[in-house]
């Protein structure tokens, strides 16, 4: 089992967010991966959709607040984008290399996970079978990123690393913790 902890950044100086924290961590054991992120500080400024009664898979999901990871397989260009709402609603597109190739990943058809919304964050939480995208063996490469959206119409975009001149979570070289 290999379990990591983990603390999101925001791209840029960050002086115009709501004191916002995002940690969690992520655990690999044989074909299951966990992930839990935190969101935690000032939520009061942050847009954050209610629950949905019927969770779907829905595009752009980044254009609100929306928790995300990509999954790529070491030594190749192959990798997921992973899009979580707090709605409840979700995607997971494929590609065949930097943002080539984009298609919906058609091997789930639903996308499980749990958000709690608490007095004082929110919490998010996935387990998720990789046999369904036959990751067993492979080394993965992960990314860990999410969307803020604020109330009033400010957009933060947070992950482990930046590396490009402006935010861009497809950089391979954000994909910083091996599994």
């Amino acid at each position: 089992m290999n379990n990591q902890k983990f603390s999101l950044q925001p791209f840029g100086d960050g002086k115009l967010l709501p004191n916002l924290t995002i940690t969690g961590n992520i655990t690999r054991h044989a074909n299951q991966l966990h992930l839990c992120y935190v969101l935690s500080g000032d939520l009061e400024k942050v847009a954050i959709a209610p629950p949905s009664n019927t969770p779907q898979r829905k595009h752009e999901l980044w254009e609100n607040t929306c928790f995300e990871f990509f999954l790529g397989v070491k030594d190749s260009d192959k990798y997921w984008e992973f899009n979580l709402s707090p709605t409840g609603d979700w995607n997971i597109y494929r590609f065949d290399g930097y943002r080539q190739g984009m298609q919906e990943e058609t091997a789930f058809s639903v996308l499980p996970f749990n958000v709690q919304h608490q007095s004082d964050g929110l919490v998010l939480e996935l387990e998720m079978d990789l046999n369904n995208i036959n990751l067993v063996k492979e080394i993965l490469q992960i990314a860990i990123t999410t969307v803020i959206k604020c109330k009033d119409g400010e957009v933060s975009y947070w992950a482990l690393t930046h590396h490009g001149k402006e935010a861009d979570f497809h950089l391979r070289d954000s994909f910083i913790i091996d599994l």
